[in-house]
């Protein structure tokens, strides 16, 4: 087991963990707290890169992490092509049935669970829009996890020009993946999350590896020191460093028997993108994809300690252009007259076998939870309607119904990181799919 770097030792966490949240505060948004009053802030209002992730500074933090973070752009291109909009008055008061005992109207669903932006689409016209808390049409928020399937449909791009093989491993075209747990699998199985790797998604236990190296690594987590290290002196430098030199393989389990959700996979795929292109990962998104869509505002990435794009996590957008984003990919691919994402690899997230919903099932942690199956870095709800989404923690969502035509993003600043048990979450996700079964 890699040694821990010498200014990592006896770090004590003054941050909550990169996905984590365990914060007592009512989730209601009218108990919102004051964040960022004054100039220069008040020390009680101020958020800072300690504190941006704990609620409810991630109110302020998540439409503005460009402040705690250091980020790289993604710049729009081309003539905006506004949404036609649309509304339907009678939304926002629809009864939403959220189990057997629980009622609430559409809009009050949002309101109560820590919402701060959503856009309902509907033949791509805006049939619902609204923000809280510091949300705002103009201004960009952080997707999280949902950034895995914007880096899925890069991937795409790269598959269908025949540059890589799924079913190779990726130390065919990194090498530096030689001695890592990701040598013995496939592209695909990491594309699934089936890498069978020694490396647990822990959000909970500051005394993780998650948290004392990913954390860091990914610049996301607020540790002393963290931010001081140097690359001549340290072995884990940026996220490149950690899935070469501690990502090990789980000799309990072979890739593909399990299904185990890891934030690790999505970086190889971004540094496959990257590595393969020639390009960085934020230029190749911004080129084939995000300078296409005619969006109405530029995007950022958040960076790693090194500078580098973080795939797992980093998209930052307007709940608009997260709603273009959607449309393209309900659209198979298809924008503008434009194929930017090939249809096949579109068509591919929801062709699930019966072994894709067995691996789901099998988790214990997403157990009574609505997932059919993950595929290709996307979640989905119904392969048959082609309902999927594209999910981020502390409630980001990108909401696809092929056979409704309807799109959803909606942004969110939930207490809790975790998607798996969450009923704020659960509501929500609910909302939609009862709004999208009816439009």
């Amino acid at each position: 087991m890699l040694k821990r770097p010498k200014k990592l030792r006896n770090i004590v966490l003054t941050s909550f963990c990169l996905f984590a949240v365990t914060s007592t505060f009512a989730a209601s948004n009218s108990q919102e707290k004051a964040l960022m009053v004054g100039v220069p802030p008040t020390s009680e209002s101020q958020v800072t890169f300690a504190n941006y992730l704990t609620y409810p500074n991630s109110k302020w933090s998540f439409n503005h992490a460009g402040a705690p973070l250091n980020v790289v752009m993604v710049q729009r291109g081309g003539q905006i092509n506004f949404f036609k909009e649309n509304p339907l008055p009678n939304l926002s008061k629809k009864v939403i049935h959220l189990d057997k005992q629980r009622k609430q109207t559409f809009e009050t669903v949002f309101t109560e669970n820590e919402t701060d932006g959503i856009v309902i689409l509907k033949n791509n016209e805006i049939k619902y829009e609204k923000y809280w808390n510091y949300g705002d049409r103009e201004r960009q928020h952080i997707w999280f996890s949902a950034t895995k399937s914007l880096v899925s449909a890069a991937l795409g791009i790269l598959v269908a020009q025949g540059k890589i093989d799924l079913n190779a491993s990726p130390v065919k075209y990194i090498p530096e993946l030689k001695n890592s747990g990701f040598s013995r699998t496939s592209i695909q199985n990491v594309l699934n999350h089936r890498s069978s790797i020694d490396f647990k998604e822990n959000y909970t236990d500051y005394n993780s590896n998650f948290i004392k190296y990913y954390a860091p690594a990914l610049n996301m987590a607020g540790m002393p020191g963290a931010r001081d290290v140097q690359p001549n002196k340290d072995i884990i430098y940026g996220v490149h460093d950690f899935l070469t030199k501690y990502i090990k393989a789980d000799k309990h389990s072979t890739p593909g028997d399990m299904f185990d959700y890891n934030s690790v996979n999505a970086d190889v795929i971004g540094w496959l993108i990257t590595r393969v292109s020639g390009m960085s990962l934020n230029d190749f998104i911004q080129k084939n994809i995000w300078s296409k869509l005619q969006v109405e505002h530029d995007a950022f990435m958040v960076a790693d300690r090194a500078y580098m794009p973080v795939a797992t996590a980093g998209m930052n957008s307007t709940a608009r252009d997260a709603a273009r984003f959607g449309s393209l990919i309900m659209n198979d691919g298809l924008y503008n007259g434009q194929q930017i994402i090939p249809k096949n690899w579109i068509e591919k997230i929801t062709h699930i076998s019966p072994l894709d919903m067995k691996r789901m099932q099998e988790n214990k942690k997403y157990q009574g939870e609505t997932w059919q199956a993950y595929k290709n870095m996307w979640w989905v709800l119904d392969a048959q309607q082609g309902e999927f989404a594209a999910v981020g923690v502390y409630g980001q969502v990108i909401y696809i119904n092929k056979a409704k035509n309807v799109v959803a993003a909606y942004f969110s600043s939930q207490p809790k990181a975790t998607a798996a048990n969450n009923q704020m979450f659960r509501d929500k996700l609910t909302a939609i799919r009862q709004v999208a079964s009816d439009l």
